[in-house]
């Protein structure tokens, strides 16, 4: 069978519904019950919600959970490179034959029916996850939570909220009270939830639900703290502290987001050797990852090039802070984003921390915002700008000034995703 036969059927379920994004759980729940309800057949169930860290939590507790010899099924989205990467079953990327069959078959299933991309292909995950053996089963939100399409399960075994900001405001509110009502809308009535740093007014919208649902709460800063010291991290709850190397994914806050894969891991009655492993046997791409291979790193032999895809006003400042923490070297910003982002709070940490922008339009994007426009707002920031037409423009023109920079690109998972497909 060809790699390009989910490709095709991927592009065939794009035209089941105008719009990408419509919340509601009645398509998705309709669905399933053609699909014979295999939500109710899954290996139990870790449910994640937040604004950021959803990703790098979920990988470091399927990295404890696989060191412990468990089998582990993960869903994630969007996907970088290829679609294949949001399915895990036991531990391996779905098969290209496997993920054909599973999509043809949700396809069948849901006739001419409207139904959005993310609902059909979350459905299918689903099904593939319920007919394959494994322990556990991390589901990753997709927006929001309360009407996600991953939010199908009465009754996981944990629920993970992260840290909570603004984001996605057309569609889960223009306030953290309104967007955190919305990740809340994941905890399920006597399941426990692990919740991450979070401001005051998310953390009441959680606390007060789960009050409601007699969901009992792990907080952080109250049943567990995680915190560097002395280059280690150090994490404490109930059961005592744990002195653990950094995890490998950089910036201070994936000290946050290891403290809730920990809890996770803790309340599972894991033990230290699995815990060490969740930090430090992680991998999570375009998380400040470093491109060792590929056209960007053979145009620039003397640069750092590094890519990153968070892309809202919370990703820059731990973006900010974590570029305030490596070695001094001329840092340039190789930037695309999404119209539907805030640039200005995306910007304007980063500001103090680089030399440049070159501003990108995302190609094949219809939604990026284009390239003069992103350079304006980093002018606007106090950021010297120009634009480029590729990444690779970029990158050669950049190492032509300064040979030794180190290079961000930066701003988006889409852009992200298009240098990974061509570098990785």
């Amino acid at each position: 069978m060809s790699a390009s036969t989910s490709d095709v059927i991927l592009a065939r379920m794009m035209a089941l519904h105008p719009k990408i994004i419509d919340l509601t759980l009645d398509r998705v729940w309709r669905l399933l019950d053609a699909l014979g309800n295999p939500q109710n057949d899954l290996p139990p169930v870790i449910h994640i919600a937040g604004t950021n860290g959803k990703g790098s939590t979920q990988a470091m507790i399927r990295a404890g959970l696989e060191a412990a010899g468990k089998s582990v099924h993960a869903y994630t989205s969007p996907h970088l490179a290829r679609f294949h990467e949001r399915i895990r079953l036991a531990g391996e990327l779905i098969a290209e034959d496997h993920l054909t069959a599973i999509l043809d078959e949700c396809y069948a299933a849901n006739g001419s029916d409207p139904i959005t991309y993310f609902e059909i292909t979350t459905c299918a995950a689903i099904l593939a996850m319920a007919r394959t053996p494994a322990d556990f089963t991390l589901l990753e939100v997709g927006l929001g939570g309360r009407l996600d399409a991953t939010n199908v399960i009465d009754a996981p075994l944990l629920t993970i909220i992260t840290p909570i900001s603004i984001d996605h405001e057309q569609y889960l509110g223009n306030t953290l009270t309104r967007i955190a009502g919305e990740k809340a809308g994941i905890i399920k009535r006597r399941v426990p939830c692990i919740v991450g740093p979070q401001p005051d007014e998310a953390l009441e919208v959680i606390e007060t639900t789960a009050t409601r649902l007699g969901a009992p709460l792990l907080a952080y800063g109250q049943h567990w703290h995680a915190h560097e010291e002395h280059g280690r991290l150090i994490y404490q709850d109930e059961t005592g502290l744990r002195d653990l190397p950094l995890p490998n994914l950089p910036g201070q806050h994936q000290i946050e987001n290891a403290g809730s894969a920990l809890a996770a891991l803790r309340y599972l009655d894991m033990g230290d050797d699995v815990l060490e492993a969740a930090v430090t046997r992680a991998f999570w791409p375009a998380r400040m990852q470093r491109l060792k291979t590929g056209p960007l790193v053979q145009a620039a032999p003397q640069a750092e090039i590094w890519l990153d895809g968070g892309h809202n006003a919370a990703a820059g400042q731990a973006l900010a802070r974590h570029l305030a923490s490596l070695p001094v070297r001329p840092t340039h910003l190789v930037c695309g984003m999404l119209n539907t982002k805030d640039i200005a709070g995306y910007l304007g940490p980063l500001a103090a921390h680089a030399a440049s922008l070159t501003a990108l339009s995302i190609p094949g994007e219809t939604n990026t915002l284009p390239a003069e426009v992103t350079a304006e707002a980093a002018r606007a920031a106090g950021l010297p700008a120009t634009t480029a037409e590729t990444a690779l423009d970029a990158v050669t023109g950049i190492a032509r000034q300064c040979p030794e920079a180190r290079i961000l690109i930066c701003g988006s998972l889409y852009l992200a995703g298009g240098i990974l497909r061509e570098n990785g």
